[in-house]
């Protein structure tokens, strides 16, 4: 087998970025630098940097970004209005949450069913990061153990909902009905994803407790919290607002970018009810963002270190090498290989990712008859465990929103789902004829 090296060369940023992450090198630095080896690598002139900047500044991470700096904003607002300081004495006494375990799979809970009502783990996690963070501070929680908690979590959300896309597209594809979708492939799958996101970030926040915390303005204090008429107002109306909010947008299937909407509207009432003006209101909104800034430009900056990855070829020259064990590995290869091509060597927007995979090896699923339940399993898998494998927008963003640097737990957590889910297809490969 020759190999294409230039397409080859192409993985190199991903993996000097992986490795200098894991050594605990700065963030920010590490994507900056690996960025313009990127650009090296691809043939960007100055002009063409510049138009992938100008690109990056309107695209899904650079939205992101921006709905990060938002949420900061208003857990700036909900904190300044004592409707944060509420929340989480409402949480601690009322709800019978009482450790942190419990805590964790409260979190969990609460984005798998936001992600799975709203359709979208960006925008629903981004609404829910402001509100959970002061209670999980509360708890000692580690922004390292809640970046994959929501990342986790928020994934079970896409592929349980009914009506979200992943689902909508995999039923759509092969077929099925959304009872036998839950039966073979969500509920597997999501159980594995549960599993080990609850386990790594176990294991992540005894490795990082009082080591790493949230900051004093986000731990709650709530001994000498005071419930006033005009707290239990705006904590009222902040409610009723993020419901009315929330149903709307998921009558109207609203996507990402919604988030921004909700949360500035939020922040705005919030801050009317508890008695702030306008102008009050913009310069706490703004003072809460002004800190998560540099996360902004760090993700402004993923998209081209991503997009030159992906222009390389690397993608394309990898799922041609693995084409030869397809055609010789017999049905159980073929569902092996054609859900590791999907997840490594297929990249772009996972229902784009799912509709590639699909097209790509309808034909062959068709010649060895494979049931479309074990076909919608691979093709789940292989579209969305993408964004496990390896640093992706959705890792990234879930990390920021959780105000999180860590990417080395995100990893290891992301590795450990593609593994536990390639497995959940190869037992399903080997034994669905007995």
């Amino acid at each position: 087998m020759i190999f294409d090296l230039p397409a080859i060369i192409g993985f190199l940023p991903l993996l000097v970025y992986i490795i200098l992450s894991f050594r605990g090198k700065d963030m920010l630095t590490v994507v900056f630098f690996c960025v313009i080896l990127g650009a090296i690598l691809t043939g960007q002139t100055p002009i063409t940097f510049g138009v992938a900047l100008q690109k990056a500044l309107g695209s899904f991470l650079g939205l992101i970004g921006f709905i990060i700096l938002m949420g900061a904003g208003l857990g700036e607002v909900l904190s300044e209005t004592k409707v944060a300081q509420n929340i989480v004495h409402i949480v601690v006494t009322k709800t019978g949450v009482k450790t942190r375990k419990q805590a964790m799979i409260a979190t969990m809970a609460a984005s798998v069913i936001l992600v799975g009502l709203l359709g979208s783990m960006a925008g629903s996690n981004a609404i829910l990061a402001p509100i959970i963070i002061p209670i999980v501070a509360s708890f000692g929680i580690t922004p390292n153990a809640l970046g994959v908690l929501l990342h986790g979590a928020g994934a079970t959300g896409l592929f349980l909902g009914p009506f979200v896309p992943p689902v909508v597209t995999t039923m759509g594809l092969t077929g099925i009905s959304y009872g036998a979708y839950l039966l073979h492939v969500g509920l597997p799958v999501s159980i594995l994803i549960w599993i080990s996101t609850f386990i790594i970030a176990l294991k992540t926040q005894k490795r990082y407790e009082n080591v790493v915390s949230y900051s004093k303005e986000d731990i709650v204090d709530t001994k000498e919290f005071v419930l006033t008429s005009q707290v239990k107002k705006a904590t009222t109306v902040f409610a009723l607002a993020m419901l009315a909010l929330i149903l709307y947008g998921i009558i109207a299937k609203a996507g990402a970018a919604y988030a921004l909407v909700v949360m500035i509207a939020v922040a705005f009432v919030t801050g009317w009810a508890s008695g702030l003006s306008f102008t009050e209101t913009l310069k706490v909104l703004l003072r809460g963002s002004a800190r998560m800034y540099w996360l902004f430009f760090l993700f402004v900056l993923y998209d081209p270190f991503l997009r030159f990855v992906t222009e390389s070829g690397a993608f394309d020259a990898l799922a041609g090498y693995l084409q030869p064990l397809i055609d010789a590995g017999g049905e159980a290869g073929f569902m092996i290989i054609s859900t590791l091509v999907g997840v490594f060597g297929v990249s772009g927007a996972a229902v784009a990712q799912e509709k590639v995979l699909y097209d790509l090896f309808l034909p062959i699923v068709n010649d060895l008859n494979i049931p479309m339940h074990l076909w919608a399993l691979v093709l789940l898998v292989g579209s969305q465990i993408t964004f496990f494998a390896y640093p992706t927008g959705d890792m990234i963003g879930q990390m920021g929103l959780a105000r999180s640097n860590d990417l080395k737990s995100m990893i290891k957590n992301g590795l450990l789902i593609t593994a536990l889910t390639v497995l959940l297809v190869v037992i399903r490969a080997i034994t669905y004829k007995f």
